[in-house]
C-alpha cells in the first residue's frame, strides 16, 4: 500500500495567506554545547490545517470539539483542475459524492507555488449542495476554501452541518480515486484551527 504525504511543508518564507508577514513562522533555536533547543512560533493556519468553527462563527465549538474518527476512513480526489474561478454547484451535481463522504478537491492551486489572490475556492452554492449531501468533510488545495464572498457563507454553510473543513492540501502528484485517509492535528484546546499532517494511502499500489 502506497503512503502519500498530501501535507505543505512548514518553513520561514513559506506561501502563506495573502503573503501576510504576521502569518509567516518563525524558528527560533538556541544551541548550548551539543543541544539544541527550537521554539516555533506558528498561526493556527499555517499550511495544512483544520478549521474548527470558531473560526467563523461567533462562540462556534472550538477544535477539540472535532473527533478524531471523522478524520480517518476513506476520502474521495476529485480532479476538478478545469474549474477557472470557484467551484460551483453545476460542478459538483455529476460527482460521486454521497452521504458521510470526506472529498477533497485537487484544482489549478496545486500546481502554484506562490499565493495567488485568485486562487480557487468553493462557492456558497457549493458548499451548500455539499451540506446537503451530508459529508463530513471536505478538503482543498487552497489556504482559504473561500474567497472574496462577504459574511463567509461557505465556512458557515459547511460548520453548520457538521462539515469538517481541511485547507492546504497539496494534491499535484494526486490522482482522482478513492484512498484511505489519515488527517491527524495537533491535539490542540480552544482554539478556532490546528496544523495537521495528512497522508493518503493506496490500496492498489
Amino acid at each position: 500500500m502506497k503512503m502519500i504525504d498530501i501535507t505543505q511543508p512548514v518553513y520561514e518564507g513559506m506561501p502563506v495567506y495573502k503573503n501576510k508577514p504576521e502569518k509567516q513562522p518563525n524558528f527560533k533555536s538556541n544551541t548550548n554545547g551539543h543541544v539544541t533547543e527550537s521554539r516555533l512560533d506558528l498561526d493556527a493556519h499555517t499550511g495544512t490545517h483544520i478549521d474548527a468553527p470558531l473560526h467563523m462563527v461567533n462562540d462556534g465549538d472550538t477544535f477539540e470539539s472535532i473527533s478524531m474518527n471523522k478524520l480517518i476512513g476513506e476520502a474521495k480526489v476529485f480532479d476538478l483542475t478545469h474549474v477557472e474561478d470557484g467551484i460551483t454547484k453545476q460542478d459538483l451535481e455529476e460527482l460521486d459524492i454521497q452521504k458521510n463522504d470526506f472529498i477533497l478537491f485537487k484544482t489549478r492551486n496545486s500546481f502554484e507555488d506562490e499565493f495567488n489572490f485568485e486562487f480557487i475556492y468553493l462557492k456558497e452554492d457549493g458548499a451548500k449542495f455539499l451540506a446537503e449531501k451530508n459529508i463530513r468533510g471536505v478538503g482543498i488545495d487552497s489556504l482559504g476554501i473561500e474567497r472574496s464572498q462577504p459574511e463567509h457563507p461557505t465556512h458557515k454553510s459547511l460548520f453548520a452541518a457538521d462539515i469538517i473543513v481541511i485547507e492546504g492540501l497539496r494534491l499535484k502528484d494526486v490522482d482522482e480515486k478513492s484512498y484511505q485517509m489519515i488527517a491527524a492535528p495537533m491535539k490542540l484546546v480552544g482554539t478556532d484551527a490546528s496544523p495537521a499532517r495528512v497522508l493518503l494511502f493506496d490500496k492498489d499500489q
